[in-house]
């Protein structure tokens, strides 16, 4: 195999293309560059990224100026990145600390933290085991309390790293009990911020958004300070992970006020670096350059300067500025050469030689060039991260030289590489890391021509996101906009080669695996746009929920679109369209267009077109097992159209079959609905309010279902607030929530709402209203009448999904478009009629009220009655 150092000049030879190597971050806040660099381990970045205090670096005051010099030595190595020297010179410090046990702790805590950072868990775990050991035998003065406080910090994000997080939460709780005690008000704030990440990680968002109103109002109380506006930008960085940007924005903009007041240099160019990742957040590009520029030029040191600078090139390449991006390569690799080895500063680098290979795609004429650099940077990344000992960094290095030689077609030398990287990577039980380098072993067999090792190295890929799905979450701020890049494609492409191992008819095995592989998908969509992992999967099988529904389950590949049906007492079967992903998705968006113009006929097409993709190869089948029920699991833009609108040539859909939608049949609840004593609380607004305009037909609407189902009550107009609906709830869990508002659904959560007389009930706002019910309450349906999909979001849908599973709501029924308010008012009326006679199904409810409609001349059109889904459970 080629040595690094030819291996670059090799490059400019091969003429071959990079591929886009997956998009990284770095947690830490001096590093903030959102969604470009390294994924760190939580452990040890968790205080670190507070900004206001590297809480696990004590300063004790210690009598031996010698052992002192060793400790701030060891921090000044720990905040360069170089954790292995900080190992090395606090263990110095600790064998000449043996008359001293409370420094001892504090040295072993600090150790335990550089292990962290390396991955050494075991070590990791001994050095604060030790550290706390010594702590419970010393008395409980206050010197003990401030080690004992910042050590169980430190024991709380090793938990947090080995996917503890009840352990976590519960180390952090005392961290603050602790800091309170003695008044430490900088470990207080920094062991709450911990505790948010925790809480957010368990799903327990009620109590987050408490601690983080907690450290909010503790900061506001505050003089100005530079303590005050690092802790605000802190709080904006999490938050901003939470896509709250309207408080995002005014914690940032508060930390930049007070930093100018201050003249606080380096704490304005941090909190204009947050600022920039906002605007990007908010896809305002031309806010973000300006931010990133003059982050940039208050930058106090190399490393802050190229990280703003690095997020300008990524934003120039990602708008496709290429001639300007150019512009910037000469002055970045000067920034790169001034860079001190350090952990931060490889991630740097990585992150310069992946944009470098994405812009040489698109620049024929500097293509070697481009291609050249970014090998020689990736050779220096491996040197560097070899004189550190960082193990870590070299396993994404070594990696991302493999995606080199296997875009070259090289592939024994990417495979050399890329098992190298895996080698190290599973040492250090980096699995966020592990996950990307079987991806490419798999994508190396699969080039190879061996597909059976290329499922075995998806499968294995697909294992390892299972276990960190918490930890992606939680961790890195960018996930949101790179999960289609470097999460998604696995699960896709792991279908196909399933789907292709056996050639045309693919063996049962494969398809009940690829079935759960299309699962997993489904749930690893939700819990990226929730943010959260807070779902619970309980896998069931059809036969045991309905035994007359059959599970339709599409699948959008590149190449074309593969369908598995599952029917109750016969194999699963697959057929296939030959299409690519971009005609495909060209026909739907279409179709989904001409569904909403009720002037003209043009759907009809593409309607049956869509249906002889999904329904037509399955009716033999259908027929065959009795099938009143069809329940889809849909994929991609396939979500945004309605199934009942589907046509045969005769008929709709509808008018054969009830039609139901589930995220997954591991997230349906199976219970029926209780049909005994059918309680509604039903609130709207028929008045313009907030831009939005009157719907004078919910007053019918909800007169209607006040008519039919005694046991309601009604919230309208004024009454319909925040706080009216909170307080109903509480005095009265009722079973079915029926809000005739406006509302979107987006595939962001931030533009995921509806509304109500006195503002925008968020996503969780909802959540919190719907659970404060008490977990003993299920919420049978939840009605949203008025509500539509966010105009040019392909993925808005997963809006309304993550509403309904977060809310808890068994069933769902929204409405995809914004309708006729008429229409709806009548839709509604035949919906509680057949429900309320305690006879029918849910589907079927929603079926005789479609049909009610379509066979009306004026409503016949499927802009009226088919935007209406039902999600979750059909019974």
């Amino acid at each position: 195999m080629q040595t690094l150092t030819t291996l670059a000049y090799r490059f400019s030879l091969l003429g071959f293309i990079l591929t886009i190597l997956p998009i990284i971050e770095n947690r830490s806040v001096s590093a903030a560059s959102y969604k470009y660099f390294e994924i760190e381990p939580i452990a040890a970045q968790i205080t670190q990224s507070t900004g206001m205090q590297l809480v696990t670096l004590q300063n004790i005051e210690i009598n031996q100026a010698y052992v002192s010099d060793l400790v701030q030595q060891g921090k000044e190595f720990y905040t360069e990145g170089k954790f292995s020297d900080a190992i090395i010179v606090w263990q110095r410090a600790l064998k000449d600390s043996e008359d001293n046990q409370l420094r001892q702790a504090m040295l072993l805590s600090n150790i335990s933290l550089g292990y962290q950072q390396l991955g050494e868990w075991d070590k990791a775990k001994s050095a604060i085991a030790s550290s706390l050991q010594i702590l419970a035998s010393q008395p409980n003065i206050k010197g003990k309390l401030k080690i004992f406080a910042q050590a169980i910090n430190t024991q709380g994000s090793l938990q947090f790293a080995l996917g503890q997080m009840e352990s976590a939460l519960s180390s952090w709780q005392t961290a603050t009990n602790t800091f309170s005690q003695i008044e430490d008000h900088t470990g207080k704030m920094s062991s709450l911020l911990n505790q948010v990440q925790a809480l957010k990680a368990l799903g327990f968002y009620h109590r987050m958004v408490e601690v983080l109103s907690i450290i909010d109002l503790s900061l506001q109380t505050q003089p100005d300070s530079e303590l005050k506006a690092s802790g605000l930008r802190s709080l904006g960085d999490r938050l901003l992970l939470m896509e709250d940007f309207p408080k995002t924005k005014k914690l940032l903009g508060q930390s930049l006020e007070i930093a100018s007041k201050l003249n606080l240099k380096s704490e304005i160019g941090a909190t204009q670096l947050s600022l920039g990742n906002l605007a990007r957040a908010e896809y305002d590009s031309n806010a973000a350059f300006k931010f990133y520029n003059a982050a940039a030029g208050n930058a106090t040191s190399p490393l802050r300067k190229i990280q703003a600078e690095l997020n300008q090139f990524s934003l120039l390449i990602e708008e496709k500025k290429f001639s300007e991006a150019q512009t910037l390569i000469s002055t970045l690799e000067v920034q790169s050469d001034r860079l001190l080895p350090s952990r931060s500063a490889i991630y740097a680098k990585l992150n310069f030689a992946q944009h470098l290979a994405i812009l040489a795609k698109q620049n024929t004429t500097s293509k070697q060039d481009l291609l050249l650099k970014s090998a020689n940077i990736l050779a220096e990344t491996i040197r560097q991260a070899e004189s550190l000992g960082d193990r870590r960094a070299k396993a994404h290095a070594l990696g991302s030289l493999g995606a080199l030689y296997e875009q070259s077609q090289q592939f024994k030398e990417a495979e050399d590489l890329t098992n190298q990287a895996l080698f190290i990577a599973q040492s250090i039980n980096a699995l966020d890391i592990v996950y990307r380098w079987r991806w490419q072993l798999g994508r190396l067999r699969y080039a190879q021509g061996d597909i059976s090792g290329a499922i075995a190295f998806y499968s294995e890929a697909v294992e390892n996101l299972r276990q960190i799905r918490n930890d992606l979450v939680s961790v890195n701020a960018g996930l949101q906009f790179s999960f289609r890049e470097s999460v998604e494609p696995i699960y896709r492409q792991l279908i196909s080669l399933l789907l292709l191992e056996d050639g045309a008819i693919s063996s049962q095995k494969n398809l009940k695996k690829a079935q759960n592989v299309i699962e997993s998908l489904q749930l690893a969509e939700l819990t990226n746009f929730l943010r959260s992992d807070c779902l619970s999967a309980n896998p069931v099988e059809i036969a045991d929920v309905d035994r007359r529904a059959a599970v339709i389950y599409p699948i959008i590949l590149e190449d074309r679109l593969e369908v598995i049906l599952s029917v109750t007492d016969q194999p699963l079967r697959r057929y296939s369209t030959s299409i690519n992903q971009k005609e495909l998705e060209q026909i739907v968006d279409e179709l989904r267009i001409d569904l909403r113009e009720p002037r003209t006929q043009d759907y009809l097409s593409k309607s049956q077109t869509v249906y002889d993709w999904l329904v037509r190869p399955a009716i033999a089948d259908l027929r065959k097992g009795n099938i009143k029920t069809l329940v889809f699991v849909l994929d991609g833009s396939l979500r945004n159209i309605p199934m009942s609108s589907l046509h045969d040539g005769e008929n709709f859909l509808i008018q054969t079959y009830s039609v139901a939608l589930t995220p997954g049949l591991q997230l349906l609840d199976p219970k029926p609905l209780v049909r005994e004593k059918i309680a509604v609380l039903a609130g709207g607004l028929s008045e313009e309010r907030h831009g939005f305009t009157a719907l004078p037909n919910v007053l019918q609407e909800i007169k209607n279902i006040q008519a039919q189902v005694r046991s309601s009550r009604e919230l309208l107009n004024q009454d319909f607030t925040e706080n009216n609906l909170r307080k109903t709830l509480l005095n009265s869990p009722f079973p079915v929530i029926h809000l005739a508002t406006h509302g979107q659904f987006s595939s962001r959560v931030s533009d995921t709402f509806l509304i109500t007389w006195d503002g925008r009930l968020n996503l969780e706002s909802l959540t919190q209203l719907i659970q404060s019910r008490g977990q003993d309450k299920v919420l049978e349906l939840l009605i949203l009448s008025a509500c539509q999909t966010a105009v040019g979001d392909n993925r808005a849908t997963l809006g309304l999904a993550g509403m309904s599973v977060r809310a808890g709501a068994r069933s769902t029924i929204a409405s995809l478009w914004s309708v006729d308010d008429a229409a709806t008012a009548l839709f509604m009326t035949e919906f509680y009629q057949a429900l309320a006679s305690g006879k029918t199904e849910k589907a079927e409810a929603l079926r005789q009220s479609q049909i009610a409609l379509l066979v009306q001349t004026k409503y016949q059109h499927p802009y009226y009655w088919s935007p209406f889904v039902l999600l979750g459970n059909w019974l």
